[in-house]
C-alpha cells in the first residue's frame, strides 16, 4: 500500500482551495477508501495553527485544527526514532526545522512527501516526492 505524508503546504492547499486542491482531495478520498495510508506530522498541525492565528485570528485557527482532526490522516507524534531521523536531516541539509520534521516522517514511513515547497528540493534524491503546483511569486 502506498503511503503519503502531507506537508503543511499541502494542508493549506486543501484548506484554502489553492491550485492543487484536487490532488489533495484525491489523496484524502483514497485514504477514506483504504487504498493508501495518509500521515501528518504534529508539526504541521502547529504550523497550521500559528499561521492561521497570524493571518486570520484564533477563531479560524481553532476551526482549522478541528477540520484537521476530522481528516482521514494518521497524526504521528515524535518518537525517539523519528527524532534521530529529523536530527540527521537538519544537521546535513539547509532546511527549516519544521520541514526537517515533516521530511523525517516521510523517511521513517517510506512515504511520498506531498508538498508545494521548493525547500524540499534539497532532499528529492533521498525522499520520494509528490509535488503540487508551486505558488507563483509576485513580480513586484
Amino acid at each position: 500500500m502506498n503511503k503519503y505524508v502531507l506537508d503543511t503546504s499541502a494542508l493549506l492547499t486543501f484548506i484554502e482551495n489553492e491550485d492543487g486542491v484536487e490532488e489533495v482531495e484525491s489523496l484524502l478520498k483514497q485514504s477514506i477508501d483504504g487504498k493508501i495510508e495518509l500521515f501528518l506530522s504534529v508539526i504541521s498541525c502547529i504550523e497550521i495553527y500559528y499561521i492561521s492565528c497570524r493571518e486570520q485570528g484564533k477563531k479560524i485557527a481553532n476551526e482549522r485544527l478541528e477540520l484537521i482532526e476530522d481528516l482521514p490522516v494518521i497524526q504521528e507524534p515524535l518518537t525517539s526514532k523519528l527524532i534521530r531521523i529529523i536530527g540527521e536531516i537538519k544537521a546535513s541539509k539547509t532546511i527549516s526545522f519544521a520541514d526537517s520534521c515533516i521530511a523525517g516522517l516521510s523517511r521513517l514511513k517510506k512515504a511520498y512527501l506531498v508538498h508545494k515547497d521548493p525547500e524540499f528540493e534539497c532532499i528529492e534524491n533521498e525522499i520520494k516526492q509528490y509535488k503540487l503546483p508551486y505558488k507563483q511569486k509576485s513580480k513586484i
